[in-house]
């Protein structure tokens, strides 16, 4: 079986769970929002995949091999790629050092700039001179240059206006188009539902709503309420 595959993985940080028996699968050219409420377990389940924590239970597998018991560094280079929350650009960098860091040749970074035409005109400014949606987007080029099959996204909006937000879902669509399966997790869930392929809400450590298309839970406010409510 391809893709990246969650079978019952649980996440405890400290005294206990904050994710209980999580299942879900994804395929590469495809998003999955992973929506619920602040404090739901959202982030600790992508740390998890990426190996920032290990999981307590359950199994990670990566092409029907489990990866439960492989490093960060292991699955980094088997393409599974991270965006933390918060930007974490170099300040005192350039837009293309920032992207040389991942990018690697020219060829690669003029293959990124292509998806990204607004950092293209700043290339030689300083990062820390851009705005807060232009430097999400260096961190989204940065990883994007990794070559990743799967990127995980945790609150790219975060500290971010809803409208500035809207500029980089394009980008993020883009990037899926290109081969890689997104793991989005988003604060504006009408606006990730509205580009993802399917979704699944998490409450309270637990799945409320299973995976299934995005569009169901985008139209119908009643059940995204319940799911939210783990009703």
């Amino acid at each position: 079986m391809s893709g990246l595959q969650l079978s019952g993985v649980s996440v405890s940080r400290g005294a206990g769970p904050v994710i209980s028996d999580v299942s879900l699968s994804l395929e590469e050219g495809k998003i999955l929002a992973l929506v619920g409420p602040n404090g739901a377990g959202k982030t600790s389940l992508l740390e998890s995949v990426s190996r920032v924590i290990p999981n307590s239970a359950g199994d990670i597998l990566l092409d029907g091999e489990s990866i439960s018991k492989w490093s960060r560094v292991q699955r980094s280079r088997a393409g599974i790629a991270h965006i933390e929350q918060g930007r974490a650009i170099f300040p005192s960098l350039t837009v293309r050092e920032n992207i040389m860091l991942t990018a690697r040749t020219d060829a690669v970074l003029q293959e990124v700039l292509a998806s990204f035409p607004e950092l293209e005109k700043r290339i030689d400014a300083q990062a820390v001179l851009l705005s807060g949606g232009e430097q999400q987007m260096v961190v989204l080029a940065r990883a994007f240059a990794s070559k990743p099959r799967f990127l995980l996204i945790d609150e790219m909006s975060l500290g971010l206006a809803p409208v500035v937000f809207m500029r980089i879902l394009p980008v993020i669509q883009s990037i899926a188009s290109s081969g890689v399966g997104v793991l989005l997790v988003e604060q504006f869930t009408h606006l990730a539902l509205g580009i993802a392929d399917e979704a699944m809400v998490v409450s309270s450590g637990h799945v409320s709503h299973p995976q299934g298309p995005a569009k169901a839970l985008e139209d119908d406010a009643e059940l995204l309420r319940q799911a939210y409510l783990g009703g």
